[in-house]
């Protein structure tokens, strides 16, 4: 079973995912928040597997309550995925550096919503290719200097190709196409490069491959290109 959080300032929204989240077989919501604070407590109290956070709440807003929640070490298994009302929301890519496991717009269908819920709990891909491709623009948009990272030093080759097809978006079965690798030794590969360097999901890898010049805009899911 799925436990989820809700958090957002409307009553009306959290009343409708509530409504879509509770009548699968799956997942139950176990907690809802009107408030970042509320958010970062119920959060503790409840340790659900995926927190649906809103950015702009009064107080506390959904940023910083993500930045607090993944502080928490007892939160490790916690995933946040945020809703926003724009889809290039100033706030995204933010909300991604602080340790969001991805984001959905909150007109998305409820297939797609339900679905996000899946995926972020199993921590193994960044929700869906459209959303992730989203990202990786407003990721690409946002960061212009590249700066060193250490643990790279660390990846072998093909752990750097990996990062490299994950920073692109893409899925583990398309990775394992495209470097004519079984689905399995790529979960391996991408396991490894997120215990080296130190990442908390596959989000944390879109932005530390593009902040390290490994990809660069409209290099996406292509092959790496050199690195930093």
């Amino acid at each position: 079973m799925i436990d989820v959080l809700l958090a957002d300032d409307q009553a009306l929204v959290r009343g409708g995912f509530r409504a879509l989240i509770d009548s699968e077989d799956d997942m139950r919501v176990v907690a809802q928040a009107a408030t970042g604070s509320e958010a970062v407590a119920l959060t503790l109290e409840h340790l659900p597997q995926v927190v649906l956070m809103d950015i702009r709440m009064p107080g506390l807003d959904g940023l910083e309550a993500t930045r607090r929640i993944i502080a928490e070490p007892r939160a490790a298994g916690v995933h946040v995925v945020v809703v926003t009302t724009f889809e290039l929301d100033e706030y995204v890519t933010e909300a991604i550096r602080a340790g969001a496991s991805g984001f959905l717009v909150k007109d998305t269908e409820p297939a797609e919503l339900v679905r996000a819920v899946r995926v972020a709990a199993s921590g193994n891909a960044l929700l869906s290719p459209t959303v992730t491709r989203r990202l990786l623009a407003k990721v690409a948009e946002a960061t212009r200097a590249v700066r060193p990272v250490p643990a790279l030093a660390e990846l072998t080759p093909r752990e750097r190709e990996v990062l490299v097809e994950v920073a692109g978006g893409l899925a583990n079965d398309e990775i394992a196409r495209r470097l004519y690798l079984s689905e399995s030794t790529v979960k391996t590969h991408v396991s490894r490069v997120l215990m080296k360097t130190r990442s908390r999901d596959r989000a944390q890898l879109v932005v530390l491959a593009y902040e390290a010049g490994l990809v660069r805009p409209g290099w996406a899911g292509g092959a790496a290109q050199g690195g930093g």
